[in-house]
């Protein structure tokens, strides 16, 4: 394991590559190994112990079998059942988890009313009761199900009429209610244009995959591993669909 190691990038699917092209704006010189496990999406719909050994096999699979120097758990799912377990698994690896947004959006917003979006699992996952225990003084924050979404992104609907439909649903109840609303699953940024459809402008949508990113970068820093090389990325999916890949690459050039 050295500077020239790759990087794992894991996500329960094709959400992960919202994290990832922040990783690659900062860190263009590192080596990047993305690995979706589409065979098993939605995590969300999962229990927290199936969710939690989905997340350990692949932990298992990326930093052993593929020796990565760090991992990423660009899943907000993942994190919220296993990080936990991850770190002490692998104590003298880097591992970074995602947090959604909440105290960011609380920071630009305060006093003000807060949706955070997420699957059933991070939605009562004690990691992010904590998080909202924090911030309650601060801002109003409603919990925002969101069930269908995941698919969406993973069947490459992002930009569909369906998209927009599901979004009228999740989000109608709260047109003109939320000042922000954090995004808390990382597949949830491909769907901000039906987002903004709905609740327009005057909501702000926020996401954890910058702040993520930032954390990697520091905690490589710190190790001495950040990489100045040439960027590579090679990507693979547990569906063995051809065309989870093409959708990886898509959504990674997507705006």
């Amino acid at each position: 394991m050295n500077r020239e190691s790759y990087i794992a990038v894991f996500d329960s699917g094709v959400g992960g590559v919202s994290v990832l092209r922040e990783l690659r704006a900062l860190c263009p010189g590192e080596r990047f190994y993305y690995f979706g496990d589409s065979a098993n999406a939605p995590y969300g719909r999962k229990t927290t112990d199936q969710v939690r050994a989905l997340t350990l096999e692949a932990g298992r699979k990326l930093l052993i079998d593929r020796d990565c120097k760090a991992l990423v758990v660009a899943c907000n799912t993942a994190t919220a059942a296993a990080i936990t377990d991850l770190r002490a698994a692998y104590p003298d690896r880097i591992i970074v988890g995602i947090e959604p947004a909440l105290k960011l959006a609380c920071d630009r917003h305060p006093g003000g009313t807060i949706g955070i979006m997420a699957t059933d699992v991070t939605l009562r996952e004690q990691k992010l009761a904590a998080l909202m225990e924090r911030v309650k003084r601060d801002c109003t924050v409603l919990r925002v199900h969101a069930p269908g979404v995941v698919e969406l992104v993973e069947a490459g609907k992002c930009d569909s009429d369906e998209a927009v439909a599901l979004m009228e649903r999740l989000l109608g109840p709260h047109i003109g209610q939320l000042d922000a609303l954090v995004l808390g699953c990382t597949h949830y940024p491909f769907m901000k244009k039906a987002m903004r459809t709905v609740l327009g402008e005057g909501t702000e949508l926020l996401d954890g995959g910058e702040g993520t990113a930032r954390e990697t970068r520091r905690r490589l820093l710190e190790a001495g591993l950040l990489n100045e090389g040439v960027g590579e990325l090679i990507v693979e999916n547990s569906s063995g669909d051809p065309e989870k890949i093409a959708l990886t690459h898509r959504l990674l050039a997507s705006e």
